[in-house]
């Protein structure tokens, strides 16, 4: 009869490879380090360093003037003036493509049509013949009426008094972003499974009320990041109004150059402002993320704020588990 042998004489296997001795005696598993991701790291941190230290010290940059003209009160009114630009015209734009959305998804065929021909006409031309467009408005109609059709007019005023610069450039580009919300909030409602609004219609609720609290909530989590993606863009592109002599952030600085001559550190002015105001533009989209993310995600992801004080927490625990590893051995050799 063959006896089993004793498991206690077998010899310990050994440790795994990638494995560490851990504090308890057991094996910790140590992840294997990917040389091609640490130089490839190396690498960009190096192009990165160099093209910071070709910034940094180039005088031709002239950041002396830069620092001097960041907080003047041109350029800052300039700023204010591209701000409410953007906040006014992101909000026209949707307020006017939210219904054209719905147009085009709607069972009536002149609805549908009207919307697919507005977004057509102006997505099919480029932004700055359409601001040339209406700037020059006037010479197809010079006055502008309030009356009947084929009748008297009550009110008569001409459209070189109407249409400003300013005024002008809100309605071009207005209409431009309403074509292109058009079609963000077009594809938002289309991302929601069909199966949301049969059960909305199985519970008896209306098309208005399943579109307001069953559709839209979740159409927003394809909606903002585009959305997110045209503030940023329309933030840069109200410089195209520099054109009609709009005194926004572009324009304010073309006239500081124009008087100095210092273009290189003027426009890093501009520059420097743009890239602040869309960073924190982006810093709002990723948090409107977050928020709409809710209900798709089991768990949130963390946000920067949360992510530091992880990596501060398990930075804290190591140097503790260092430290008491360290005190350990003295305290053996005092026993």
């Amino acid at each position: 009869m063959v006896t089993p042998p004793d498991v206690t004489s077998l010899p310990a296997p050994k440790a795994w490879r990638g494995t560490e001795p851990h504090e308890t005696g057991s094996p910790r598993i140590v992840p294997r380090r990917n040389v091609g991701r640490l130089l490839a790291a190396a690498a960009a941190l190096l192009l990165f360093a160099m093209t910071v230290n070709s910034v940094v010290r180039n005088d031709a940059f002239q950041w002396n003037v830069v620092g001097r003209y960041l907080t003047t009160s041109a350029v800052l009114d300039g700023l204010l003036l591209t701000l409410w630009l953007t906040a006014a015209v992101t909000a026209l734009g949707f307020l006017l493509g939210i219904p054209l959305a719905v147009m085009r998804l709607s069972a009536n065929p002149v609805l549908r049509t009207l919307s697919w021909g507005f977004v057509w006409i102006f997505r099919s031309t480029p932004l700055l013949v359409q601001l040339l467009f209406w700037f020059n408005i006037g010479a197809l109609y010079p006055t502008l009426g309030l009356g009947l059709p084929f009748g008297p007019e009550f009110v008569t005023v001409k459209t070189v008094n109407l249409l400003g610069p300013t005024l002008t450039a809100v309605i071009g580009l207005t209409l431009h972003e309403a074509a292109y919300a058009a079609e963000v909030v077009r594809g938002g409602i289309l991302s929601v499974d069909a199966g949301q609004t049969e059960a909305a219609q199985a519970l008896g609720l209306g098309r208005r009320r399943t579109l307001r609290r069953i559709v839209v909530p979740q159409a927003m989590r394809s909606i903002v990041p585009t959305a997110g993606n045209m503030l940023i863009g329309t933030l840069k592109g109200t410089s195209i109004v520099s054109v009609l002599a709009v005194h926004d952030l572009l324009f304010s600085v073309q006239l500081i150059y124009n008087r100095t001559y210092q273009v290189i550190p003027l426009l890093m002015v501009a520059t420097l402002w743009y890239i602040a105001v869309t960073t924190v533009l982006g810093a709002g989209q990723y948090y409107v993320e977050r928020y709409y993310a809710r209900g798709a995600a089991r768990a949130l992801p963390p946000t920067p704020l949360q992510r530091l004080r992880a990596g501060l927490a398990a930075s804290r625990a190591r140097l503790v588990r260092a430290s008491a590893a360290d005190a350990r051995p003295a305290l053996g050799g005092d026993r």
